[in-house]
């Protein structure tokens, strides 16, 4: 997207926002070779930009990362990298569509039930949004795991095969969570 100067980001626009979000994805793809994998995907919102003729949602998303760990209750303590775009996370900044980053440095420092405090540092501004690096600290609160394999047929069975990857005590399956896959939540407390 063209943008002229009034439209371009600037530093003081990344001011972090309430509603941040993290979740896993349990997924396959055997026309493809990819066997099941589960990774998982953390949104820092930044407070809406305006401009003179719209606005736009501004958000840091870090996706597709495969994090070490027992389950989602007991993720904090980690810290992730990723030195390539997609090699393995894919990390965007959201204005007015998405622009790519080269690398990710995520930090899960916190975990208080289903709340994870995260701090996300990219940097390496492929496609030109023009600020370099962009960090961001902000409290995640757990939307579920969703499992999408090509085989699933029932939510038992899904949260079975859940389990080969990750402790799912503590989870519960979502019939009005409205996904295309089975959606695993936190049981409430």
């Amino acid at each position: 997207m063209e943008t002229d100067d009034e439209d371009e980001l600037r530093i003081d626009d990344l001011v972090p926002a309430a509603g941040g979000e993290w979740c896993g994805l349990l997924f396959d793809n055997p026309s493809l070779h990819l066997p099941p994998r589960l990774t998982w995907s953390f949104t820092f919102p930044f407070e809406d930009v305006s401009r003179e003729d719209d606005d736009s949602p501004l958000s840091l998303s870090v996706e597709w990362l495969p994090i070490p760990a027992d389950g989602w209750r007991r993720i904090a303590g980690r810290h992730l990298t990723s030195a390539a775009f997609g090699e393995p996370a894919e990390a965007s900044v959201y204005y007015y569509m998405h622009h790519r980053f080269e690398t990710v440095d995520l930090q899960l420092i916190d975990q208080r039930g289903p709340s994870l405090r995260a701090v996300a540092a990219v940097s390496g501004d492929i496609d030109g949004l023009g600020i370099d690096p962009v960090r961001i600290e902000a409290w995640l609160t757990f939307t579920g795991i969703l499992v999408s394999r090509h085989d699933e047929t029932s939510p038992d069975m899904a949260l079975a095969r859940l389990g080969q990857f990750t402790d799912t005590t503590g989870l519960a399956f979502d019939p009005d969570s409205g996904d295309a896959a089975m959606r695993f939540i936190a049981e409430p407390d």
